[in-house]
């Protein structure tokens, strides 16, 4: 694939993916309201936390327990926002060097983003990816909390719409192509039944960790993808 190629399909999944976590932020502002909580309260927290996972476990222990359960809400938003961490640590050779892009990389450092970069090899379509991702999914998330903050009672409950699955599917768009392998596909089904099976069981956050800890384990030790053996050499010119 050449270079000018690569870079504008980087662009294409990136704004695709733009579009489908930013409708999601519909979903984000009116349950947020919903919670508890008012339309400037619902907007700070997608200015400032920005990690839709985080996000919508604060949102939902609030919700259960009011203002009194907000320590849970900040461990359980915190618990989930220590993925960022390693994809930060993934994503520094990939932002750039300039000052100004290393200030900015880790507020756009998420899931997308760092999903985005990863499906490219090219070092110029990974950067463009992860920029055109993170930036407009900002942009594009803070507008439509406060559209989903300000019309919470007209839509009423967003996931009615399929809104909590565009996020999803996005991913899956993603992934999909990257499950050629044995080992690609065991990493991603151990690590999906171990957050499926503790999610109902643990604190939110706690699941996506384990998960996490299960596909390294699972990576590392090169299960189902271990090099076949070489043929027999036969004395043969080839």
């Amino acid at each position: 694939m050449s270079t000018d190629t690569a870079e504008r399909r980087a662009r294409r999944e990136a704004l695709g993916v733009v579009l489908a976590t930013s409708a999601y932020g519909i979903s984000f502002g009116a349950l947020s309201v919903a919670s508890g909580l008012d339309v400037w309260q619902t907007c700070v927290l997608s200015l400032v936390m920005f990690t839709g996972g985080s996000q919508f476990a604060f949102i939902g222990v609030i919700g259960a327990g009011g203002l009194a359960a907000a320590p849970a809400a900040i461990a359980s938003a915190g618990l989930l926002g220590v993925r960022n961490v390693a994809y930060g640590l993934r994503m520094a050779p990939v932002v750039g060097t300039t000052p100004l892009r290393r200030a900015l990389a880790p507020h756009v450092t998420i899931d997308e983003s760092t999903a985005v970069a990863l499906a490219h090899t090219e070092p110029r379509a990974r950067r463009i990816g992860f920029w055109i991702t993170g930036v407009g999914i900002y942009i594009g998330w803070n507008l439509t909390t406060l559209l989903g903050a300000l019309l919470g009672d007209v839509l009423g409950d967003p996931r009615a719409y399929g809104l909590d699955a565009a996020a999803a599917a996005a991913f899956l768009a993603l992934l999909w192509p990257r499950l050629r392998r044995r080992q690609a596909i065991a990493v991603g089904v151990a690590a999906a039944v171990v957050a499926t099976t503790l999610t109902p069981v643990l604190m939110p956050g706690m699941p996506v960790l384990v998960a996490a800890l299960v596909a390294v384990v699972v990576g590392w030790t090169n299960w189902l993808g271990r090099a076949a053996r070489p043929a027999a050499t036969t004395g043969e010119p080839s």
